[in-house]
């Protein structure tokens, strides 16, 4: 019997088309010419906690209504992610605007997965496989659970993004 796929896996470009277009599209995102995804991507700066060296990354932008405030989100399983721990101050454009705000991790398994499904239903399953860089063995929602092993199995995390006090 043939041994059955994930139901998510990793579905972003590969790393040397990442490396040419980020340079690329996080000047873009900078212009007024970005038009519409002014609003889908963000371009975060900030400082490595350990080497010092300053990166400036465009990411996908998730925003999430939690009922009481609408809040910025970065959901990634990169190694850059590390810088977050603990919180850490970072610059994001986002709208065409740049803002000084603070990047709290989030590594809790539940709170992840339930993000990551939430921006899936938000978006439809064609649009969520692009936004967040994954996709999906079926065409349909996967389940919580399939996200939460999905979370486990990549090392996926949330970035939380509040003004910066």
């Amino acid at each position: 019997m043939a041994e059955q796929s994930y139901a998510i896996d990793v579905g972003h470009p590969p790393s040397a088309l990442l490396r040419l277009v980020n340079p690329l599209l996080g000047a873009l995102l900078r212009t007024p010419l970005a038009g519409p995804a002014g609003k889908q991507l963000m371009v975060l700066s900030f400082t490595g906690r350990k080497s010092g060296r300053q990166f400036t990354i465009p990411v996908s932008a998730h925003v999430i209504d939690n009922g009481i405030s609408t809040d910025l989100y970065a959901l990634t399983g990169a190694a850059w992610k590390a810088n977050f721990r603990g919180g850490a101050p970072a610059q994001v454009v986002y709208g065409g605007k740049t803002s000084a705000m603070r990047g709290e991790l989030i590594g809790d398994r539940a709170v992840v997965s339930d993000l990551y499904l939430r921006c899936t239903q938000s978006y439809g399953v064609k649009r969520a496989q692009r936004m967040i860089g994954v996709k999906f063995r079926e065409q349909r929602i996967p389940t919580l659970e399939e996200f939460g092993e999905t979370v486990d199995r990549l090392k996926l995390v949330a970035i939380k993004f509040t003004p910066d006090q």
